[in-house]
């Protein structure tokens, strides 16, 4: 058994997210409120089925930055015309992340691991990929704090199975860490993971 990939790491998740939940509550209920009617009646959340740990599916939880509206023939107008301003804020500082918290709180996910995809891109993993899945998905991982809009797939699922092998408390804390900097700097961090649909890879390669 291996003491913090086992127990320690799902205990800090707990005790984190929890703590978060807990001492944000008033500013994020107000976040809600606001994108309740910034977003048209959208909602205030966007949730979707992504695979966790072994592949089980769940529902990701962030703030939604889009409002729902389409043109005459039904069709969702392109996301720059939906994106609202509290919309584009949120994701320019990351905020739209933090109902992820909850995700981490329930057992769907991690403060860090690789991040999780739609489950459409399952079938496309080769073996050594796949290996993404044998942890939690996290809000925030290896790749994203190594260049995350500026590596290729191969580069990022590459840093999702060096993570996987040599998972330890020092390198979370080490990615965590570089990761508050890069919100901080607001440095390469508005990279949505709703939009990787407009962008393939090739798992078989």
């Amino acid at each position: 058994m291996k003491p913090y990939r086992d127990f320690f790491k799902r205990v800090i998740d707990v005790v984190a997210s929890g703590g978060a939940l807990l001492v944000l509550s008033v500013p994020l209920a107000a976040i809600t409120i606001w994108l309740h009617f910034a977003n048209k009646g959208a909602g205030a959340f966007f949730l979707q089925e992504r695979p966790g740990k072994n592949g089980k599916i769940f529902k990701i939880c962030k703030f939604k930055s889009m409002t729902d509206e389409r043109d005459a023939q039904g069709n969702l107008l392109p996301n720059e015309q939906r994106i609202t301003e509290v919309g584009r804020f949120l994701r320019n500082t990351s905020i739209d992340e933090l109902p992820q918290l909850w995700n981490v709180f329930k057992g769907d996910m991690s403060l860090v691991g690789p991040r999780p995809l739609p489950i459409r891109y399952l079938e496309l993993y080769n073996s050594r990929q796949a290996r993404r899945h044998d942890v939690r998905p996290g809000i925030t991982g290896l790749a994203q704090v190594n260049g995350r809009n500026n590596i290729t797939w191969g580069q990022k699922f590459e840093y999702d199975v060096t993570y996987v092998g040599n998972l330890s408390l020092a390198l979370d804390i080490n990615i965590l860490y570089k990761t508050i900097l890069k919100v901080l700097n607001r440095s390469d961090i508005n990279a949505d993971d709703k939009t990787v649909g407009g962008v393939g890879f090739n798992g078989h390669n």
